[in-house]
């Protein structure tokens, strides 16, 4: 199993060359995020997760979870490394202090998140999903309500979970037929099962918050009538258990280790969050939320399979270089020297590095949304927010599991067998574009809701960005062929988008042809925009061979990698006919 080391030269070069944390901080008036607070963080962080989640990421693995008889069981040292990043005080790093939490910025939130994800995806799903589950009481409930649940929460005494799927729907949670009756005490009995739920039954901590998407009685048919309520494992108030019941967990090709299970409630007292009938308001927090954290999971994974194929590459001798021997003492060269293995190495590197500074730009969006004085600002970096989050999800999970793969593949047969631990990233890589919502659906939300849905105005509050880094770098003396290269991207965005918008005009279908490869599209021009950053700011970076590999792995991207806009734009321009021109029943002939 590869042995995770958080890369924190990669992650200081981000915070203080590319996007200046330390500034942005003190424009929102985040006083306790000092340089000395967040150089603490990354350390502290990294050792807890090098030294007590990582050795547990394998193990995990290969034990899973139990079940027996309603109970669930996490592995063995799972409980134990939860009891002590509770005690150290890390579930609440971005937490309101008003219920214990530490109150820094969400962005040092996300940073230790993806140390935690990259050491241990599965275990990092209970305390994710109990992030989620935070915000949406923040944001929705009652002042009872938060004085109820948050401080536990906060403090990880609790956890928390969404139950929104049932088996017959998915995404289509209009369809979902959990009942929530109201009772003479003002609470509700939900009734129902919902399956998939990460996080839903274990043994880390002493309660459960759930919450669950249900139906009043008489609720309107389909997503205008959904209602979201707060289900406790254990009643806050007597400690009695409610009646919810751990039915079974899947059994599952990847995250083993993170108990996914089927909820069944039975009757279980709730609690109405937010408006009757406006559940999807309150579950959008969530998934947003969710949303976000799942793209870095594509990251983290893709982060914890480039440090084994490193360092394998480097170990491993095959044959020799085309060139001559690189190694004349040895047998045969280390595989590093052959291009092919330099292709993948790159490709690696360059959707990592490159899909980690989209995560930290989005995260001073979040800093931004949540902590800026000035309205206009807060309403510029939700509509930014609005934009991102789908492509952070879909973009970084797609590429992600890319990059498990090739991991697997520099490996060779030795990528296909269970003891190095390669094939474990890309099984738990493999969940990341399906759940929170498939990344078709992310695609369909960009493209209709948040690009045509706004005429065009989300994506033009990015592109305008874009366009002022472009026009700014220019006459760059050794970047400006790649900066026009971009600026002419950035231009066919907007070209490309007004195409499809005229063609959804006469067929609707022409969306939902078009909207993956757009989503990919949209990818690969802001990764590139981000790649340019770093490039520009690395010119200038004490270390002159780390700027070295910034800069050569930016001349990759932009050579290797952002074409494949090309392909993606055709496949837009291609239209729906192509697609829906062959009948249902055709599918099926030989």
């Amino acid at each position: 199993m590869p042995e995770y080391k958080a890369p924190l030269r990669d992650m200081r070069f981000l915070i203080d060359n590319v996007f200046d944390f330390h500034g942005h901080y003190a424009a929102l008036g985040a006083t306790d995020a000092s340089p000395d607070m967040v150089s603490a963080i990354l350390e502290e962080g990294a050792k807890f997760c090098e030294n007590v989640l990582s050795p547990l990421n394998r193990s995990g693995d290969e034990e899973g979870c139990h079940f027996d008889n309603g109970v669930v069981t996490t592995p063995k040292g799972f409980k134990e490394a939860f009891a002590q990043y509770v005690e150290g005080g890390w579930h609440g790093v971005a937490a309101d202090p008003a219920y214990g939490g530490q109150g820094l910025p969400q962005s040092l939130g996300l940073v230790l998140s993806e140390m935690i994800g990259s050491s241990n995806t599965s275990w990092g799903m209970y305390p994710g999903l109990t992030h989620g589950a935070m915000s949406a009481i923040q944001a929705h409930g009652t002042a009872e309500q938060k004085d109820t649940y948050l401080s536990k929460l906060t403090a990880g005494e609790w956890t928390g979970t969404m139950c929104l799927t049932e088996a017959h729907c998915g995404t289509d949670l209009g369809l979902i037929k959990t009942r929530a009756v109201p009772q003479a005490d003002g609470s509700y009995a939900v009734t129902g099962s919902k399956i998939f739920i990460s996080a839903g039954e274990h043994d880390l901590s002493a309660n459960i918050i759930h919450l669950v998407l249900a139906k009043l009685p008489d609720a309107p048919a389909g997503t205008k009538g959904i209602s979201l309520f707060i289900v406790p494992k254990f009643h806050a108030d007597s400690g009695e258990r409610n009646a919810v019941h751990c039915g079974s967990i899947e059994h599952k090709m990847g995250i083993k280790a993170s108990a996914t299970c089927v909820l069944n409630f039975d009757g279980a007292k709730g609690f109405l969050i937010g408006e009757a009938n406006k559940g999807l308001n309150c579950m959008f927090t969530m998934m947003n939320h969710a949303r976000l954290g799942t793209g870095m999971q594509g990251l983290c994974n893709g982060e914890a399979s480039f440090q084994g194929a490193i360092k394998y590459a480097n170990d491993r001798l095959q044959m020799r270089s085309l060139t001559g021997p690189k190694a004349p003492d040895k047998a045969a060269d280390p595989i590093i020297v052959h291009a092919d293995v330099r292709r993948m190495l790159l490709t690696m590197k360059a959707f990592n590095e490159g899909n980690r500074a989209l995560t930290y730009f989005t995260a001073q969006l979040l800093d931004t949304a949540h902590l800026g004085d000035d309205a206009a600002q807060r309403q510029e970096a939700e509509d930014l927010l609005a934009f991102l989050t789908p492509i952070c999800k879909a973009f970084m999970t797609d590429t992600g599991l890319e990059v498990t793969n090739l991991g697997m593949q520099i490996f060779g047969g030795h990528g296909y067998i269970r003891e190095w631990g390669m094939e474990q990233l890309a099984r738990d890589a493999r969940i990341a574009p399906i759940y929170e919502g498939t990344n078709g659906i992310q695609a369909l939300d960009l493209l209709g809701r948040k690009v045509l849905g706004s005429q065009g105005k989300l994506l033009r509050g990015f592109t305008k960005i874009v366009h002022k880094f472009c026009a700014a770098n220019a006459e760059h003396p050794q970047l400006k062929g790649y900066v026009a290269q971009l600026n002419q991207l950035n231009q066919e965005w907007g070209e490309l988008t007004t195409k499809v918008g005229m063609a959804a005009m006469k067929n609707p279908d022409e969306v939902g042809a078009a909207a993956v490869d757009y989503l990919m599209y949209s990818g690969y021009i802001i990764l590139a925009y981000l790649w340019l950053r770093m490039a520009i700011a690395a010119q200038s970076h004490s270390d002159g061979e780390f700027a070295k590999a910034k800069l050569a792995t930016c001349e990759f991207y932009f050579k290797r990698l952002l074409p494949r806009t090309i392909t993606h734009r055709a496949a837009v321009e291609a239209g729906s006919d192509c697609l829906m021109s062959l009948p249902a029943e055709a599918f099926s002939l030989g």
